[in-house]
This record gives C-alpha cells, structure tokens and sequence, in this order.
C-alpha cells in the first residue's frame, strides 16, 4: 500500500444536496438488499443508473443468489465487502468474487449471467453499481474482469485515511478500470476517527457518498449510516471535504453526465422504446447472448 501526499487540496467543498435513504427489496432469486439509487434519480445522477447495498449474515437472505438473467445497454460494478460469489456468462467468462475484490462487467450489446453465493453461512455483503454506457458503445461486445483485493490500486493520505481506487483516479493514483466518456470515479474511503479527506471534482459531475460504517460530516452536513449523499453541483466549489469524527466508512462515486434518453426496462437500458422491444425480442429469440458466445 502506498503513501500518498495530498495534492488535492479544495478550497470549497460541495454541500449536501439531499440525503437519501435505500428502499428494501430483493432481486434474482430472492436476494435481500436496500436499492439506495433508484430509478427516479437516473437524470440528476447519470451517468449511474442503480446502486444496490447488500448485507446480511442470514443465509436466507443470500443464499439462493442471482440465477441466469439478462444485460445490455450498461456496465455492472460489484464490489464485494465480505463473502464469496461465483460469476459465469454466456461470453464463457467465469470468476470468484471474493472479500474486498471487484467484478467490473460491460453488457454492452448482450450477455447472460450468473451470480451464485459459494458460502452456506456466514456475513455476505457489498454493492452492485450501474453504470451507463454512452449511445455509441451501447452494442459493443461484452467485456468482463475481475480484480481481486490485492490487485486494486490503494494509498494511505497523510491524515491516514486508507483509499481503495476502483475506478478512475484519486490523489495521483489510477483505479483498476477508467472509462474516457463517463470519467467515473468510484473510491471506498476508511476514515479513522478524526480525519478528514479531500478530493477534487470535475465542475458538472455528477456526484455522492455512500456511508456504509459509522457517519461522516460534509460542509457541516451529517450524513449517517446507510445514507446516500447527493452532492451539489455548485459552480463555485471545487471538490468536497469528508470529515470523521469517529471511524467510518464510505464509497464516493462521481462521473460525467452522458445527457442523453435513459429508457429502461428491467436489465435492459437504452435510448430509445424501439432499442428496448429489440432487446426483449432478442432475448425471448435466444439471441441476446449468441454473439457473445
């Protein structure tokens, strides 16, 4: 791990626009979870269309997984705090998401997958982000990586905060994946009591936290556990500064709007009805995933 010296200091941070808590329900095949970015707030937020929060120690709540099921049109980010997943795709991509690893997924124009606990008990927990791709990249081919812990870039800041940098960049240090038009940043921070962090921001990026552990304080703000932080996109500010009082733990995520029609339908997220009646015709065909093949 290395150490990294803060070269982003921000002279005004972001405030906090609203906060926003998850609503409970459960996917594929009975899986618990709190769906903090739901689909009204796709447009204000894009160029993210879902982040899901999942945590139990309860193997009912888990253990059945998420059976074959259809993408296109975006990407899926996961990123497994504790627990084992095992991934297959009609691509022929197989992987193990294990404890601290991250399962970065392109559809693009098609694929079926799996995601199967391989654990009969014990705590199973993490976080599936979606990520739009733009128009022109809707239909290219699926692409699949897993990084496991180990080979996610990490730093430690002066005030000793410990930065896993999954996407994009932070602080002079590349993330596992970049992406050229969404720019997305995607960094779990683990603040010890009394810290803060900073980081700049693009002007016009979307951006928000998520507090997983404890609570944090953005311009004054207190932003609690399983609380999602909608940043403002203040033409004055620069970056935002989190601050912790006590240990906490939390994801920032921020990225480069697309501006372009969201329409989705289930596992699929286009620009246009058409592209969805295509999708849903090529999957009911058995279509969707042969090119992937």
């Amino acid at each position: 791990m290395n150490t990294s010296i803060n070269d982003h200091t921000v002279k005004l941070s972001r405030t906090v626009e609203r906060l926003i808590a998850g609503q409970a329900t459960s996917d594929g095949a009975g899986v618990k979870l709190s769906r903090v970015l739901t689909q009204n707030l796709q447009h204000r937020l894009d160029p993210f269309l879902m982040l899901d929060a999942f945590g139990s120690d309860n193997p009912n709540d888990y253990i059945a997984g998420f059976p074959d099921h259809p993408h296109r049109g975006f990407e899926t980010v996961t990123y497994m705090i504790a627990g084992r997943m095992l991934h297959r795709d009609s691509a022929g991509h197989e992987g193990l998401l294990q404890n601290g690893g991250v399962q970065w997924m392109t559809a693009g124009k098609g694929v079926i997958h799996s995601e199967i606990p391989q654990q009969e008990e014990g705590i199973m927990e993490g976080f599936q982000l979606w990520l739009n791709l733009p128009r022109r990249d809707k239909m290219k081919a699926p692409w699949y990586r897993d990084f496991q812990d180990e080979e996610l870039p990490k730093f430690v800041t002066e005030q000793g905060v410990a930065v896993t940098v999954i996407a994009g960049d932070s602080h002079g240090v590349t993330g596992a994946v970049t992406r050229e038009i969404t720019e997305p940043r995607y960094l779990d921070l683990h603040l010890p009591s009394g810290s803060r962090f900073e980081q700049s921001l693009a002007p016009g990026h979307n951006a928000f936290v998520y507090v997983y552990r404890g609570e944090v304080s953005i311009s004054g703000k207190t932003v609690p556990a399983q609380r999602m932080a909608i940043l403002a996109n203040e033409d004055q500010a620069d970056g935002v500064v989190i601050e912790a009082s006590a240990d906490a733990r939390v994801l920032l995520i921020s990225g480069q709007p697309l501006k372009e029609p969201i329409v989705q339908y289930g596992p699929f997220v286009m620009n246009s009805q058409q592209e969805i009646y295509q999708a849903l015709s090529d999957f009911r065909d058995g279509h969707l995933g042969e090119s992937a093949a």
